[in-house]
């Protein structure tokens, strides 16, 4: 049985080129990525922590919000997309409550909050009619996070980028459709066209794109790790958790760089889970260990943002015109 869809909330029923929203990432998703990302159609976001010092946080907004004003006003009739910011509820996170009052004053309109289902958060969101997307890696935690008060789910399946789960798409998207009809995205390895059809075919409303952004010159990362996304594939991706406490894909080539074997990684004490410094690793994610999801054989070279997003509109129509031909 599968239950019955709701309506999206305002928020995701904005005029997008295509149905995507590009997820958070460590470092990476600043505001020159997200102002592409929204002004190329999709919805951008990045996570709070990102903006150092934490009173930068509020400028960001503003330069986000403002640009994205002046670019709707410049070209009318071209989607904009909305942006979203993401909160890390861990209790390592000593910021938690000074960013969570800087996206209440700025009425942030989407939240993404991760690893943690907070009520208070989701009460502070929804004060000024911000809607809460949870990330999770399985259906328990599914249930406990629209128990809570989130709006919406981020389900994230083997093979995404960061800290990722270890479900197929196809088995965590079937059991949470089964009871939960409200907003939900799917993360895993969405780099292609046809991966962001095949996510709204399997039951998600939007695709959660990640590591396909990270090529792009727009991203927050050196040279080399740009370099080392377009040369690398699926068996390049290493899943472990000894960088944050908390399992995560990263790319083989940093973790070789940093002198460390990426076969014979020990494993490490999730009590030790710290946002802020690295984790239990003298090498630190996501500044010397890079993240990746497993999708990136789909990016071949650096493209900017408006082009990438090119791509995957060609691509997604396409995939949309084959599959016509092709369904019983």
């Amino acid at each position: 049985m599968t239950v019955e869809r709701t309506e999206l909330p305002e928020q995701l029923r904005a005029d997008l080129r295509l149905p995507i929203v590009a997820s958070p990432m460590f470092i990476a998703s600043g505001p020159e990525l997200v102002k592409a990302q929204c002004q190329a159609g999709i919805i951008g976001s990045f996570p709070t922590l990102n903006a150092r010092p934490q009173e930068a946080l509020s400028d960001w907004f503003d330069e986000i919000s403002e640009s994205n004003a002046e670019f709707a006003k410049n070209n009318p009739g071209t989607p904009v997309g909305p942006f979203a910011a993401n909160l890390i509820v861990h209790r390592s996170n000593d910021r938690i409550e000074h960013d969570l009052g800087v996206v209440v004053d700025h009425k942030v309109p989407i939240v993404i909050t991760s690893l943690g289902a907070r009520e208070d958060v989701y009460e502070a969101v929804h004060s000024y009619g911000g809607i809460v997307l949870h990330d999770v890696i399985n259906n328990r935690f599914a249930h406990k996070a629209i128990e809570k008060g989130a709006d919406g789910l981020v389900a994230v399946s083997a093979g995404a980028g960061g800290h990722a789960g270890a479900l197929s798409p196809f088995a965590l998207i079937r059991e949470i459709r089964e009871w939960f009809g409200g907003p939900l995205l799917l993360s895993g390895s969405i780099a292609h066209g046809t991966s962001v059809l095949a996510a709204q075919a399997a039951g998600a409303d939007f695709a959660y794109v990640g590591s396909a952004f990270l090529a792009s010159p727009e991203a927050n990362v050196v040279e080399g790790y740009r370099d080392m996304i377009v040369d690398s594939g699926a068996s390049d991706v290493v899943y472990s958790n000894l960088f944050t406490g908390v399992h995560g894909n990263y790319l083989r080539g940093s973790i070789e760089a940093a002198g460390m074997d990426p076969d014979n990684l020990p494993e490490s004490d999730p009590s030790k889970m710290n946002f802020g410094s690295g984790g239990s690793s003298k090498s630190k994610a996501w500044k010397d260990i890079w993240g990746s999801g497993q999708g990136i054989g789909a990016v071949c070279e650096k493209l900017p943002v408006a082009s990438l997003v090119d791509r995957l509109e060609g691509e997604y129509r396409a995939a949309v015109e084959d599959l016509r031909g092709r369904i019983f």
